[in-house]
């Protein structure tokens, strides 16, 4: 069991890893909503490594059962180390490879939402971004809002997995 988790673990790591460098070279230029919705699908496509580590271990280590819960610990465990590998990954990122991402993120968004709000709101929602920009100027706080939203994804993934293959 031990055997797999790592492996796939490591498997997705290196998905989510590539991944993320592919879109940062390849996509740079596209909005910022697209540039989000291809990282929310680079999370999805990187933890289906849940899904296949799960059936190995299955299919190949366990004589072709395995419990609801062990599937479910496997599969947390496989997202535990691909959420905490991405933690790293983020926080390298944005505090060496892109020390400007910060910024420019959050300009970017103040200007979208400048246009398409009402004054009133959009100072609500300036204070708003001022606040978790501090927050995620902190390299620990990003690492851990990175890491828990990838793991979050990858917890689902967890639970839908082990549903659909356990055996008895």
């Amino acid at each position: 069991m031990k055997k797999t988790i790592i492996k796939f673990g490591t498997y997705g790591a290196i998905a989510i890893c590539g991944l993320f460098l592919i879109s940062w070279f390849a996509f740079d230029d596209l909005p910022l909503s697209t540039q989000e919705t291809l990282g929310y699908l680079s999370m999805i496509l990187s933890l289906s490594f849940v899904f296949f580590g799960i059936r190995h271990f299955r299919d190949k280590e366990n004589s072709g059962k395995v419990s609801f819960k062990k599937a479910l610990i496997i599969g947390l465990l496989i997202s535990l180390i691909t959420a905490l590998v991405f933690g790293v990954f983020d926080v390298i990122y944005t505090e060496v490879l892109n020390p400007d991402f910060m910024d420019n993120y959050y300009s970017e968004t103040l200007n979208i939402m400048e246009e398409n709000m009402p004054a009133e709101e959009f100072e609500i929602k300036k204070v708003e971004m001022e606040a978790q920009k501090e927050l995620f100027a902190n390299p620990i706080m990003a690492f851990l809002f990175m890491a828990l939203t990838v793991f979050v994804i990858g917890f689902i993934i967890s639970l839908l997995s082990a549903l659909v293959l356990q055996r008895k």
